[in-house]
C-alpha cells in the first residue's frame, strides 16, 4: 500500500512567503508527499466587519506568492497543490503546471461566489482531483461536473477540531483519502490501517500542519512539524508490513 501524505498548510504561513518556506522544508525534512496551500480572495467569502477580517486578508495567497512557493517546492521536490475559489486561479496554477487539485469541502455546497464556474474550470483540465464533502453537497453532481477526472473522495468533518469519537470508522473504510481534523496523531494512523487490511492500493491522508510557535488562524487545529514527523514514520513502517 501507497500512502501519499498532504500537509495542509492553509493559513498556517501566516501571509510570510519566508514562513511558507519554512513550512515547506520541516514538512518535507517529516517525509511529506506533498504541501497544500488555499488560494481565495478575502471579499469573496468573508465580510469586511469579520472580527479577524486583517488576518484572513493578509493570509490572502496572491499569484505572485503562489510562483515564489511552487517555485521553491520544486525545488525542494515535496508536490504543491492547492484549494481553489475562484475560476482565473486555476487557470493560473494550470500555466504553472501543478498536477492536482482539491476541492474543499465549502465549494462542494456550491453557495461561495465563484464555486460552479471553478470547479467547471478545474473540471476542463482532465488533472486528478481530491474531493471534500464534509459540510454536504450534492455528489451526484460533483461526479458529473468531474465525470473526465480521476477523483478521490475524502471522509471529512468539518469541524475544528474535530472529536476523535464523532469518526464513524465503519462510514470512513468506504474511502480512499482522508481529510483529517482531529488533533494528534492517532486518527490518520488508524485510517492507513483500516485501508491496509482492506487490501487498498492507494490512499491519500491530509493533515493540517504548522510551525512550532504559529499564532495563524488554523494554528490551534494544526499539529506541528515535529508531530507530522511521527505521524509519517508510523505509517512508513505501517506501509511495509506484511499484514
Amino acid at each position: 500500500m501507497k500512502v501519499t501524505i498532504v500537509a495542509e498548510i492553509a493559513s498556517n504561513w501566516e501571509g510570510s512567503v519566508t514562513k511558507a518556506k519554512k513550512l515547506i522544508k520541516e514538512c518535507k525534512r517529516a517525509g511529506a508527499d506533498a504541501v497544500k496551500f488555499q488560494v481565495w480572495r478575502a471579499s469573496d467569502l468573508y465580510d469586511k466587519k469579520h472580527p479577524n477580517w486583517k488576518q484572513i486578508k493578509k493570509s490572502e495567497l496572491t499569484f505572485e506568492k503562489i510562483k515564489q512557493i511552487k517555485s521553491f517546492s520544486d525545488r525542494n521536490n515535496i508536490d504543491f497543490f492547492c484549494s481553489l475559489f475562484y475560476p482565473e486561479a486555476v487557470e493560473f496554477l494550470d500555466s504553472l503546471n501543478v498536477k492536482m487539485y482539491k476541492v474543499a469541502s465549502r465549494t462542494c455546497l456550491l453557495k461561495d461566489p465563484y464555486s460552479y464556474e471553478t470547479l467547471q474550470q478545474e473540471a476542463i483540465t482532465r488533472k486528478p482531483i481530491i474531493i471534500s464533502m464534509g459540510m454536504g453537497g450534492n455528489k451526484n453532481k460533483i461526479k458529473k461536473i468531474f465525470s473526465k477526472n480521476k477523483k478521490i473522495f475524502c471522509y471529512c468533518i468539518s469541524e475544528y477540531p474535530t472529536e476523535f469519537s464523532k469518526i464513524k470508522w465503519n462510514e470512513v473504510k468506504k474511502y480512499d483519502g482522508f481529510s483529517d481534523h482531529t488533533l494528534g496523531i492517532i486518527a490518520p494512523i488508524v485510517f492507513s490501517v483500516l485501508k491496509k487490511n482492506q487490501g487498498a492500493k492507494n490512499i491519500i491522508i491530509e493533515k493540517h500542519v504548522k510551525l512550532k510557535n504559529s499564532k495563524g488562524p488554523d494554528a490551534s487545529t494544526s499539529i506541528d512539524t515535529q508531530q507530522l514527523k511521527s505521524v509519517i514514520r508510523s505509517i512508513r513502517t505501517l506501509e511495509k508490513l506484511n499484514i
